[in-house]
């Protein structure tokens, strides 16, 4: 099945690590041309540097309405029409149900739910028809982990959401598909609070699963490729579990 994605022109929200990172690297590996946005100047610098290729950098925090609609004013003034948005920004702080506070579940819902909408909302004039939309989600809106409420609610909403955009956009031929990874080694687990003893702890504790293994971005790429490429043109909110047979 051909996945290729040459010549299009992609934007990638969270783009500075983790699966967002790899998901730049093999899309510019591909040909495509991307936009890729982070919340820290110097950060995307470097990772433009890095990346090298047709990148475009866009400092915006997925948290932020203003800088949103600034990203996409200024992606509009340039005429930079795009075939393909990754929301892939998204944040993991871990807390009991009994110890939550106001500024968490703020927090996390600002930046993966009501981030992912209005990007999708104010990039609406830039995308082509067709177009592709991928919501990196996760597999914790189907299987419940401790201390992961506000997280898993957080991705959940989008994607119900979601069920109703793909009705909505239809008519301009913006289909909206989501991955749910699995654990997977990224920079969340440290951001999260985790110290590098829990960390190894935990992913040592995946060797029980079918998979063997804590999984790595690289893991999650190829069905990111195939759902931006014209081979996902059929698909409209669908759910592809990336998680090493976890959920079994």
């Amino acid at each position: 099945m051909q996945t290729t994605t040459q010549a299009k022109t992609i934007l990638i929200t969270g783009a500075t690590a983790g699966i967002g990172l790899a998901a730049a690297q093999s899309l510019l590996h591909q040909g495509a041309r991307l936009v890729i946005t982070g919340r820290d100047q110097e950060r995307l610098n470097h990772v433009v540097t890095m990346l090298g290729g047709n990148v475009i950098p866009m400092l915006c925090d997925s948290a932020n309405i203003e800088h949103i609609q600034q990203m996409a004013s200024q992606l509009q003034q340039d005429n930079i029409k795009l075939d393909g948005l990754i929301l892939n920004a998204g944040v993991f702080y871990p807390a009991p149900f009994e110890q939550m506070t106001v500024d968490n579940f703020n927090t996390t819902m600002a930046i993966n739910f009501s981030g992912p909408v209005f990007t999708l909302q104010s990039l609406l004039p830039c995308l082509n028809n067709p177009s592709s939309v991928v919501f990196i989600s996760t597999v914790a809106v189907q299987k419940a982990f401790s201390a992961a409420g506000v997280y898993s609610a957080s991705k959940a909403a989008f994607e119900g959401f979601a069920r109703v955009l793909n009705l909505e956009l239809a008519v301009r031929n913006i289909r909206i598909n989501s991955i749910r990874p699995g654990v997977t080694a990224t920079e969340i687990q440290s951001k999260a609070g985790m110290d590098d003893a829990t960390i190894s702890d935990f992913f040592e504790s995946l060797s029980s699963t079918p998979v063997g293994r804590v999984l790595t971005p690289s893991d999650i790429i190829p069905a990111i490729n195939y759902l931006v490429s014209d081979a996902s043109m059929g698909l409209r909110n669908a759910y592809i579990d990336i998680d090493g047979g976890f959920g079994l």
